[in-house]
């Protein structure tokens, strides 16, 4: 039984952490090979991969391009740059210092783009402005840069940093589906410059992590700068959690709502208002545990099927292709 939420990524966000060093022209076999990433998943708009392979994939990206930014910009962000600019941060007296000390050290370590602290009547936050209006800038670097940036302030605060929004400089993407869990605040597009958004109020709050904590965190930095991470308490997350707690029981919506202590009709429209579904949730859990499963074990296809509570193997291929566009055998060859 697993008991900690999956996590997977969609295929989408692969292609825009490769999308650095496709615009040089060079290959991504060498990359994908580390991550264990089967080359035709990037043609399968469903596909998706683990949170690990993500995490290969960026570890992979950074070590041979010895680029912190991937690619993504005309001057290298060289290993090592997100370390200092969060060390610089430690010893700030409070949150606005802190994001003062990181724009300071930012600009010391990259030229392409500078970090700006903003404020807007009640709101203060952190702002990008890019220096050459001709330099082309990929969406995933807007993307990455200000998730980077957002999940350090949030940490450096003690997690207490809520976001009121975040603004891109760049028009509602396709895979907008995906920002739910990696931007956890109110979207606006075609905005003048991509910033993150946070109460003004919050400036004066204090820092709350020390040089031990700083180093714990910067060990597994990618992990957690990259990864999705578990949003507030949701009636969305209480399913799934409650999903995955009974696994491979597999309740339907009738006995998952007693379980949760409220009505079918009251569950149902619970999730309606938060865009989802029962069966859109239990699927979602069902396709993230399979990939999960093909990419780090040898269990035969019947037995995820049964686990999954498929009457057979041939029901539960059928499913995941309908999931991810692709056969479990590809994802399997993948994780080999």
């Amino acid at each position: 039984m697993m008991l900690r939420p999956p996590v997977t990524i969609p295929i989408s966000l692969v292609h825009g952490m490769l999308s650095g060093v496709r615009a040089r022209g060079q290959a991504c076999d060498a990359f994908l090979a580390d991550a264990g990433i089967a080359p035709e998943l990037l043609e399968r708009v469903g596909a998706r991969v683990t949170a690990a392979q993500y995490i290969a994939l960026f570890k992979s990206l950074i070590d041979r391009l010895d680029d912190e930014c991937l690619g993504l910009l005309q001057r290298p962000l060289k290993r090592g740059s997100f370390a200092l600019i969060a060390r610089s941060a430690l010893a700030a007296p409070d949150l606005e210092a802190a994001i003062r000390r990181i724009a300071r050290t930012f600009r010391l370590v990259q030229d392409d783009v500078v970090l700006e602290p903003v404020r807007q009547g009640d709101l203060a936050g952190l702002a990008l402005r890019f220096t050459d209006p001709a330099f082309e800038r990929p969406i995933f670097l807007h993307e990455c840069l200000l998730r980077a940036f957002w999940r350090l302030l949030a940490w450096l605060v003690g997690g207490r940093l809520r976001a009121a929004r975040f603004d891109f400089a760049f028009e509602c993407p396709p895979h907008v589906g995906s920002y739910d869990k990696v931007f956890p605040a109110p979207l606006n597009f075609g905005q003048a410059q991509s910033a993150c958004w946070f109460q003004a109020t919050q400036l004066q709050g204090p820092m709350r992590r020390d040089e031990a904590a700083l180093r714990a965190f910067l060990a597994d930095a990618q992990a957690n700068i990259i990864v999705p991470q578990r949003g507030e308490e949701t009636t969305a997350r209480r399913v799934r959690d409650h999903l995955l707690l009974t696994q491979p029981m597999w309740p339907g919506l009738a006995a998952t709502a007693n379980a949760l202590h409220v009505s079918t009709a009251t569950l149902q429209r619970h999730l309606a208002v938060e865009g989802t579904s029962f069966q859109a949730l239990k699927d979602e859990l069902r396709r993230d545990i399979a990939i999960v499963c093909l990419n780090t074990s040898t269990v035969p296809l019947a037995a995820i099927a049964q686990e999954l509570g498929f009457a057979d193997s041939g029901a539960f291929q059928r499913a995941f292709k309908c999931w991810t566009g692709s056969s479990p055998g590809t994802y399997r060859r993948g994780g080999s």
